[in-house]
């Protein structure tokens, strides 16, 4: 394996993943400059999810019919643009449709990128190609708001979006001489019926998470939004059954490593999800820091999520995905919880050490089902397998938002009306609850699920193994 290649992608998905958040600290003097409320701003965050939420669906599809590497190279420049428009925008609209640009290329970054890794890379080393990409996935979110405050304060917020502009030219001309040249498929025509579907679907149930958590609408309005956005997935289910080629192929549900990675990974991710957006407002309302002391505080994460990336592959090998799995994702919501326990009082150190530990099981438990994911299915259904993670992926870091938001605000309700130190506690381990949920799927999968991706019970290196240096 190419060892630059999952280094490129990594990259640019971190690019990716931080822009999703990377605004939220510097809402208020984007507002003051285009001249509107920081709360009215707010759709912008929602716009760019909604964007990602109606085109990954058809980027497995992209990536066959025109070939992953030019539709990959092509999304980082769709991204750029997005991003050169924001600076530029000088109007809540501008703005707003910016964000939405942005959001188409950033649909297809990550969906495509990983099925480049996927089909470049063999399958004994997919989950050491796989850790790479689980980096960028945990540290964009939390370096986003540090970031986003400190260029705010110290330059200009135009230099959020700008500096995308250096790093996506570099990626493009890294991606044309790094990514191999995957061959275009003669593929079906576009279930256009079925995009219309799961893009109402998806962008309906996100957008509707998104305005209960945030409330630049009125509750009602995302309520409405989430039973649209259900009531299509019911359509599409009825659809996809009716069609031969539909632009998400549900019958890969039933291989039971896809599966239980599918929604293992959702309900985990929904504590995961709403962890970055907990812990900086715990950290700011009750504890007194400022966003940046805030940030830099929970960047903490990060350095468990690198130190994941050298242990991964051995921790599969000797455990496997069963194992594996079920053990993280059970002591990762122990990790989650634990925040609850802390005070102003809270010596640094120990919050520190316990984001750490955290951050290596976090990004263990996702290396793991982002690798299992495609385990034990073949190279064809691979885009297919891409696009409906993804999609799954965004809709459970939205409802992981909305429940820590919604515990906070029936915690105040139900008090004082203050959102205060025991609304964080109480949010803390309801979310910490829910992740340890993400074990249950994986408890009926076989001790040799993914063996062939894992190594697990493997008497000896294969030959492949032993032609390739130990990393």
């Amino acid at each position: 394996m190419n060892r630059a290649l999952p280094l490129v992608l990594a990259v640019a998905l971190f690019m990716e993943q931080m822009d999703s958040t990377v605004i939220a600290t510097s809402l208020p003097a984007i507002a003051a400059d285009i001249g509107t409320s920081p709360v009215t701003l707010k759709l912008a965050l929602t716009t760019y999810l909604v964007a990602l939420a109606i085109f990954i669906p058809i980027s497995g599809w992209m990536a066959d019919r025109f070939g992953a590497k030019k539709v990959f190279r092509l999304a980082i420049a769709v991204f750029v643009l997005g991003s050169i428009a924001c600076a530029f925008a000088n109007s809540l609209v501008a703005f707003v449709l910016a964000r939405f640009l942005q959001g188409m290329g950033g649909a297809m970054m990550t969906p495509v990128g990983r099925l480049v890794l996927v089909r470049a890379t063999p399958r004994h080393q997919l989950v050491n190609a796989m850790a790479w990409l689980a980096v960028p996935a945990l540290i964009g979110p939390i370096a986003g708001p540090p970031l986003g405050g400190f260029i705010t304060t110290y330059f200009s917020w135009h230099w959020i979006f700008l500096i995308n502009v250096p790093i996506g030219l570099a990626g493009i001309a890294m991606a044309g001489r790094v990514l191999p040249e995957i061959e275009a498929e003669q593929l079906k025509r576009l279930d256009a019926k079925g995009f219309l579907l799961s893009g109402i679907a998806a962008s309906g149930i996100v957008f509707g998470l998104s305005v209960i958590s945030l409330p630049a609408l009125p509750p009602m309005v995302g309520i409405i939004t989430v039973l649209a956005g259900i009531a299509a997935v019911l359509l599409y289910r009825q659809h996809a059954t009716r069609v031969e080629n539909p632009v998400l192929d549900l019958t890969l549900f039933r291989d039971h490593a896809f599966r239980s990675a599918i929604f293992g990974g959702f309900i985990f991710r929904v504590g995961v999800g709403a962890t970055p957006f907990l812990l900086p407002l715990m950290f700011q309302l009750v504890f007194g820091l400022n966003p940046f002391q805030s940030g830099m505080l929970t960047f903490a994460s990060a350095i468990g999520a690198l130190a994941m990336k050298f242990g991964a592959s051995r921790i599969l090998r000797v455990g496997g995905f069963r194992q594996v799995l079920i053990i993280s994702a059970l002591l990762g919501s122990v990790f989650i919880t634990v925040n609850a326990a802390f005070t102003a009082q809270t010596p640094h150190a120990v919050i520190i050490a316990v984001l750490i530990a955290g951050g290596f099981l976090r990004s263990l438990f996702f290396t793991s089902t982002n690798a299992l994911v495609f385990a034990e299915i073949g190279d064809r259904e691979a885009g297919q397998a891409t696009a409906i993670a993804a999609a799954s992926q965004q809709i459970s870091i939205a409802l992981g938002v909305a429940v820590g938001g919604g515990v906070l605000e029936a915690t105040a309700w139900l008090g004082d009306g203050t959102i205060g130190a025991n609304a964080f506690t109480n949010a803390f381990i309801v979310v910490g609850l829910v992740t340890a949920f993400a074990a249950v799927p994986f408890l009926a999968l076989p001790p040799e699920a993914g063996s062939s991706v894992s190594g697990h019970r493997r008497d000896a290196r294969t030959p492949d193994d032993a032609a390739q240096p130990a990393e």
